[in-house]
């Protein structure tokens, strides 16, 4: 028989035999955001969960910096092995909005999705300086003094952006915005009175809202949440369809083997699925997810378009 046809068989064996062994060293998992934030968090977590899932190291790399393309840069340029994965949020779907014609990777097409595991809903707060209780006190100081009040977000283009933007177009008040460099100097910030507001995700100032450091004036969720039972919904609160979340989920780069995918698809559906995991997002105001496949995908791609048109429709553009 002539070797040569043996050479396909015998290469997709080596594949399948590869695949199977993975993960057989480290992995690193490339996060967008400084220590201590929520994908921070959520990265930790599911690293923990799959090292002991797998048997084999997932290690934590943070890459902050420039609303989050430099982690997506680094992911998308790795070797498609399963062995640089992204833990990307919501703000992903929103580069391609504001820097299309900077980065050098496609926010889909660059990228396997593997699965959306926790999702946080958004929170309108306010620090100590501005002297409001409830959401109808916050749009009358708003429409009073047109464009003076200020609104903090993680950066330029990300989800607080975005969030605050529709809500802005959908109440029709005029706010002066204020980009940090990530939400712990936002939250620092406005809990000093340097800003008025912020529209963030619950688990980056649920703990600020508790011990009464921040003043939470509605949820943008379905019904009120167990962790702030006393705080209403944006429906209940007099803006009726207003509606922001923020998901985390596995991305790895595109071309990943399929053995490999579903391998990691099974894992972040197991962390999903975790008693552990759903305790310890309870206590950050996250609640897991279990998307995955082409239905993460789907999500992505819908996204991607949404804030497309949400940008120009409002003219926001990158700073």
């Amino acid at each position: 028989m002539n070797p040569l046809r043996l050479l396909p068989l015998t290469l997709a064996l080596c594949a399948g035999a590869a695949a199977a062994q993975y993960p057989d060293h480290p992995v690193r998992v490339v996060v967008g955001f400084s220590p201590g934030g929520p994908t921070d968090v959520v990265a930790r977590a599911f690293a923990s969960y799959a090292s002991q899932a797998l048997g084999q190291t997932f290690v934590v790399e943070n890459r902050p910096g420039a609303n989050t393309i430099l982690a997506a840069e680094a992911v998308a340029k790795a070797a498609p092995d399963g062995y640089t994965l992204l833990i990307g949020a919501t703000n992903h779907t929103m580069i391609p909005a504001l820097y299309a014609d900077r980065v050098k990777f496609d926010a889909l097409k660059s990228f396997t999705p593997i699965c959306a595991v926790a999702v946080s809903p958004t929170v309108l707060v306010t620090g100590p300086a501005l002297k409001v209780n409830t959401l109808d006190d916050f749009l009358a100081r708003a429409r009073a003094e047109p464009g003076r009040l200020t609104y903090a977000t993680p950066g330029t283009g990300s989800s607080g952006h975005f969030a605050t933007a529709q809500f802005l177009q959908q109440t029709g008040i005029r706010m002066n915005h204020i980009p940090y460099k990530g939400a712990a100097q936002a939250i620092s910030d406005l809990m000093g009175g340097q800003v008025d507001s912020s529209l963030a995700t619950l688990g980056s100032v649920l703990p600020q809202v508790q011990s009464g450091k921040l003043t939470a004036l509605a949820v943008a969720a379905p019904k009120r949440l167990a962790q702030l039972p006393q705080v209403p919904t944006f429906d209940e609160a007099g803006v009726p369809g207003y509606a922001a979340d923020a998901w985390y989920g596995v991305l790895a780069p595109a071309g990943l083997p399929p053995d490999v995918r579903a391998r990691l698809q099974e894992t972040a559906r197991g962390f999903a699925r975790a008693d552990a995991t759903a305790k310890s997002l309870d206590a950050l105001g996250m609640q897991p997810r279990e998307l995955c496949g082409d239905a993460f995908g789907a999500q992505l791609s819908h996204d991607i378009d949404t804030n497309r048109k949400l940008a120009q429709e409002l003219g926001l553009k990158a700073e």
